[in-house]
């Protein structure tokens, strides 16, 4: 007689990629159990316990089925857009006369600070749900287009909203160190000391920051300047993330691996020095191909070093107004294979299980017991179709918590 278990949902004869192991962990004829919100059962359906209570149960039909997809790194609330620059830069004007015109971050910030809540909101809405409709269970917000402590907070408080009112897990972020605001301009380091200061000690107050980052460049913030961020974050018992080695290389991987970082992000400019301390530290490299491809880059990040020294790698969208406005996650899974040519199973395992410890997520970005019952079921036969198609590709159904959700 079989094993008895209490479980009320089962996903069965499906193609289940588990993200178990160092690959795709693929499980044919599998069938999954749930009970509530968590994963109590994986295996063949064969050999599926009997519930001991009455069960909802999903036909996959020898379907693919992944956990829930991770976007472990965008910048989606933000008001108005930078498309006419893009025409600009397409017409010959540079990034730095569009910046000394009052363009560039600056006026996504203008725009940022002009909408009320709301408003912003809504924008935002728009772009999430566009995530969500690729399989997007898990999605990662920083704040940076407020830059200072009102409208940070009124950032991160839309971020929040975002996750309960469409029913999707989201964390936040704050990176009140991603640029001068004019205001502060040639103050950088006054500026630090509101963003170290009393902005911080808002954000926390109100509960509303899961994670610290910054942008560590020559056109950012000194390693000086970060490490100050850094050691705010480690006062308020916050983890840290880096935008790091994007443009060049100014060490900041090496300084996140001291404070033992989540991840380091973008990486393209990251030499052997960096690699070995985020190697040492247990970091994450998450991987931005969108802006990669939009900003037209040369330098690829060192995706065989990386490799070679076990250096976990992630993928995400980097979605935001100005060098990345791709709101597809897929898209980029897209990219990722074809011009940093990793293989279907890295970019699948980038946005799952290595973007979930991006996130210092421990429960979630693979199928097993114990784990949450964020599930994806498509129409698909393998993983490497989720990379192959350049768009179009929606989940047939998508699972957040066990409960059904729909982008």
């Amino acid at each position: 007689m079989s094993a008895q278990i209490a479980f009320d949902r089962v996903w069965k004869n499906g193609r289940i990629a588990t993200m178990q192991g160092s690959g795709a962990g693929v499980l044919e004829d599998a069938a999954i159990a749930a009970n509530g919100s968590e994963i109590v059962w994986v295996g063949p359906s064969s050999e599926l316990p009997r519930s001991t209570g009455a069960v909802e149960t999903i036909d996959c039909r020898d379907s693919l089925v992944t956990p829930g997809l991770i976007d472990c790194h965008t910048h989606l609330v933000f008001a108005g857009n930078r498309a006419h620059e893009f025409e600009q830069r397409l017409n010959g004007v540079s990034y730095e006369q569009i910046a000394k015109a009052g363009g560039g971050i600056v006026s996504t910030v203008r725009a940022t600070r002009a909408a009320d809540e709301e408003a912003l909101y809504r924008q935002s809405e728009a772009r999430l749900k566009a995530l969500m409709r690729e399989g997007v269970t898990t999605v990662e917000i920083k704040s940076g287009y407020g830059l200072d402590v009102v409208n940070e907070m009124k950032s991160l408080r839309v971020a929040r909203e975002l996750g309960v009112r469409n029913a999707v897990s989201v964390r936040t972020t704050f990176l009140g160190a991603h640029a001068v605001p004019p205001e502060y301009a040639g103050r950088a380091d006054d500026y630090i000391d509101l963003v170290c200061g009393e902005m911080m000690d808002a954000v926390v107050s109100a509960g509303l920051a899961d994670m610290v980052d910054a942008f560590c460049e020559n056109i950012g913030f000194t390693v000086e300047q970060t490490k100050r961020v850094f050691e705010a974050a480690v006062q308020h018992q916050l983890p840290v993330k880096l935008h790091a080695e994007q443009l060049s290389d100014q060490q900041g991987a090496v300084l996140a691996a001291n404070y033992k970082a989540l991840s380091a992000d973008h990486l393209e400019y990251l030499d052997a020095r960096g690699i070995a301390a985020m190697a040492g530290a247990g970091m994450v490299a998450v991987l931005l191909p969108g802006a990669f491809y939009f900003l037209r880059e040369k330098q690829h990040p060192p995706i065989a070093a990386l490799r070679a020294a076990n250096v976990d790698m992630a993928v995400a969208s980097d979605l935001n107004p100005g060098t990345s406005p791709i709101a597809s996650l897929q898209a980029n899974m897209h990219i990722a294979s074809t011009v940093f040519r990793l293989t279907p199973v890295e970019v699948l395992r980038g946005v799952t299980v290595n973007a979930a410890r991006a996130l210092g997520l421990a429960d979630r970005g693979v199928i097993a017991a114990g784990k949450r019952a964020d599930i994806c079921v498509w129409d698909l036969e393998t993983p490497a179709e989720l990379c192959y198609w350049l768009g179009g590709v929606v989940p047939r159904q998508m699972f957040v918590g066990g409960a059904e959700r729909h982008g």
